[in-house]
C-alpha cells in the first residue's frame, strides 16, 4: 500500500525543470579549472548550507531514523560522491556530448539493478522507449568516442561515473518509501561532499586558493544543478520508479549538446542533432507507458 498523495503539477512540468538544471553542469564545470573534486565538495557543501535552516522540522524524524537506515544513507552518499568524482572528472578527457551521452546510460543499469535485486519487471513497450532513447544518447556522443587514449579514458570514467549514479538511486527508491526526500537528500549530499572532504585532503588539494570566479561557479553548481536537479529528481521518486526518473535525465545529453555549442564552442554534427530527436522519443515512449504501470501499482 503506497499511501503517497498525486502532486498537483503535471511531474513532466517539474521533470523538465530538472533536465534543463543538470543541463547546464556540465557547462558550470568547463568554465572552472579548479579540481573537479573541490568542485563537486563545495557544490554539496553549499547545497547542504541551503538546507540547513529547514532542517528542525524533520528533527523527529532524524532522531527515528534506524542505524541501518544511516547505513544506507552512507552508502548512497558515498556512490553519489563516487558519481560526481568520476563524471566531472570525465570533462577534462573528453566531450560534454561525448560525457553525457554515456552517463544517459544509467537507465540501462537501474532496469537492471532492479530486476537482480528487487525483482521489478517492466513492459516490453516501456524497454523498447528505453533502448531507443538510449540509442540516441550514444549516437549523440558517436563521433567522439574514442578519437584518442585521452578520449577513450573520459569515455572509461563517464561509465563508470553512470553505474555508481544508478546505485545511488536504487538505494534511494529503497530509503524513501520510510522517509522524507528532504532528510534523504540533506544526508545523502552530506555524505557524498565528506567522502569527498577526505579524498581532497588526501590528494593534498588547496580547500581555499581559489578565484572569484571558481567561488561563484561552486555556488551556481549548488543552487542550478543540484538544488533544481539532483534534489528534484531524488524528491520525484517518491512519485515516480527509479527506472523513470532516471530514464527522463536522458534529456541531460541533448541539453548539454546545446548548451556546449553555444557556450562552450562545441561542434554538433547532423548525426548528433538528428540522435537528440531518436532520444527525445524514446523518453517519451518509456514514460508514456512506464508511468502506466506505475500508476497501477500506485493503487494496489
Amino acid at each position: 500500500m503506497n499511501n503517497t498523495k498525486p502532486f498537483p503539477i503535471p511531474l513532466w512540468i517539474i521533470l523538465l525543470v530538472g533536465i534543463i538544471a543538470i543541463s547546464f553542469s556540465s557547462i558550470f564545470i568547463r568554465w572552472s579549472d579548479a579540481p573537479v573534486s573541490v568542485m563537486a565538495m563545495y557544490r554539496l557543501y553549499f547545497t547542504n548550507l541551503f538546507m540547513i535552516p529547514f532542517m528542525l522540522r524533520y528533527w523527529d524524524e532524524i532522531k527515528s531514523l534506524s542505524k541501518k537506515d544511516w547505513y544506507y544513507l552512507s552508502l548512497s552518499g558515498l556512490l553519489l560522491g563516487l558519481h560526481f568524482l568520476l563524471w566531472m572528472g570525465s570533462l577534462r578527457f573528453t566531450s560534454v556530448a561525448n560525457s553525457t551521452a554515456i552517463v544517459a546510460l544509467e537507465p540501462i543499469f537501474v532496469l537492471i539493478g532492479s530486476f537482480l535485486f528487487f525483482k521489478i519487471r517492466t513492459n516490453v513497450l516501456s524497454v523498447m522507449g528505453m533502448f531507443i532513447a538510449v540509442l540516441g544518447a550514444v549516437l549523440i556522443g558517436w563521433g567522439d568516442f574514442g578519437v584518442s587514449s585521452e578520449a577513450f579514458f573520459g569515455d572509461l570514467l563517464a561509465l563508470l561515473g553512470a553505474i555508481a549514479v544508478a546505485l545511488h538511486m536504487l538505494i534511494g527508491k529503497q530509503l524513501l518509501r520510510k522517509m522524507s526526500n528532504y532528510v534523504y537528500s540533506f544526508f545523502v549530499f552530506l555524505t557524498a561532499a565528506f567522502s569527498l572532504h577526505f579524498y581532497n585532503l588526501f590528494l593534498g588539494y588547496s580547500f581555499f586558493n581559489y578565484t572569484s570566479i571558481d567561488w561563484g561557479i561552486f555556488i551556481i553548481l549548488a543552487i542550478v544543478p543540484t538544488v533544481f536537479g539532483h534534489l528534484l529528481f531524488n524528491w520525484l521518486l517518491k512519485y515516480m520508479n527509479a527506472t523513470t526518473v532516471s530514464m527522463s535525465i536522458l534529456g541531460e545529453p541533448l541539453g548539454a549538446a546545446l548548451l556546449a555549442y553555444f557556450l562552450l564552442n562545441e561542434h554538433i554534427s547532423i548525426q548528433q542533432a538528428f540522435a537528440g530527436f531518436i532520444l527525445l522519443f524514446g523518453v517519451w515512449v518509456f514514460i508514456k507507458f512506464n508511468d502506466k504501470d506505475q500508476s497501477k501499482s500506485l493503487n494496489q
